[in-house]
């Protein structure tokens, strides 16, 4: 990684997360005119197969390139910390995701193609967007944040679970409006449903709570952040060793949401964490994530660079949105499949009228 810029970076991402409080509202910015809203692919039958042959604890780098990028994808959701240019850093991380081979235009927002978004938007907004994208692609969406992002993806969660208000809108990126409604039609049932009680499938935070519950928007989060809600199967807290800003959260879930909570070295920085693009670039690192399977005792030290500052973070992350990658396309093909085996089974027109 290129040393001045890192340098940079951290100076500015520094004295953004100090002065952060300064500010309790994002700086305005210009939204391009939106763009139409992308349609989720239809694999063939052959490539439907491949997928749903894949096994979702253990997806290759082949896997991913030959099989899921060619089919359905979850949209994720990255949350940066802070105020301007805190989200460079997401947008570093965004473009490793790119980089090993997740499709750029199911990160970047529908709208004005953002890499992420901030904590200081409305959290119902995410949620409402969670809603609007499940009814379209029938796959539901991953949430990764960082510092006050961590924050914010966990306020979505409990937004989503009815904490804070008994009904959520949805919310239409391209149009950057909320919309009349507060229900969807599920794309497998067909029935509408509520926005509220829609779950992602995958969710984490890193360095989130400690001096960040400083800032008012966050307050609604003192007696919240650590327990998870059931809008969720898996959920991952990442806290670094003595860290000053995050803290040490340790998160419980309060019903049947999956929870681990993942302890990084001290030397990793809250600030830098996820300045990660780079990673996917370097042979020898790039293996090593794919390799990576939670719980992995392999000692990073030895790569090259600064990766041994990152790579457990990257690697971990990585490895849970390949898994749950999987397993909505799996779902969806599934769905897919048995639709298809359900109209093929049905007499044609003609003989049911002669019937």
């Amino acid at each position: 990684m290129n040393r001045s810029f890192r340098t940079l970076a951290a100076l500015l991402a520094a004295l953004s997360l100090l002065f952060a409080g300064c500010a309790t509202q994002p700086p305005q910015e210009t939204i391009p005119q939106a763009a139409a809203a992308e349609r989720v692919p239809v694999p063939d039958r052959a490539l439907r197969e491949r997928l749903l042959a894949l096994d979702p604890e253990h997806v290759s780098d082949q896997d991913v390139q030959r099989v899921l990028a060619k089919g359905p994808t979850p949209r994720i959701v990255l949350l940066h910390g802070g105020i301007y240019p805190v989200h460079l850093l997401m947008e570093s991380f965004g473009r490793f995701l790119a980089r090993m081979g997740y499709p750029e235009e199911r990160i970047r927002d529908p709208g004005d193609k953002a890499w992420s978004y901030s904590p200081y938007e409305d959290s119902q907004k995410i949620a409402g967007l969670v809603a609007w994208d499940y009814e379209k692609t029938g796959l539901r969406p991953m949430m990764i944040g960082h510092s006050q992002g961590g924050m914010q993806a966990v306020k979505v969660l409990h937004e989503l679970a009815g904490d804070f208000d008994d009904t959520l809108r949805v919310f239409d990126p391209v149009k950057n409006e909320f919309e009349q409604r507060t229900t969807i039609v599920d794309p497998y049932t067909r029935a509408p449903r509520p926005v509220v009680g829609l779950s992602v499938s995958y969710a984490s935070a890193v360095g989130a709570g400690g001096a960040t519950f400083l800032m008012p928007n966050q307050w609604s989060m003192l007696d919240k952040l650590l327990s998870i809600p059931d809008t969720v199967d898996d959920f991952t807290g990442f806290a670094i060793g003595v860290d000053l800003i995050g803290g040490d959260s340790k998160y419980h879930h309060n019903g049947a949401a999956k929870v681990r909570n993942v302890a990084l070295p001290a030397t990793y920085s809250h600030v830098l964490v996820p300045l990660v693009a780079p990673l996917a670039r370097e042979p020898e690192v790039r293996e090593w994530i794919n390799e990576y399977v939670p719980g992995d005792r392999r000692d990073p030290s030895a790569l090259p660079g600064d990766a041994p500052q990152h790579v457990l973070w990257a690697a971990d992350v990585w490895y849970s949105i390949k898994k749950h990658w999987c397993l909505e396309a799996q779902r969806w093909a599934r769905a897919e499949r048995a639709r298809e085996a359900a109209t093929e089974s049905k007499p044609p027109a003609v003989e049911r009228a002669a019937q």
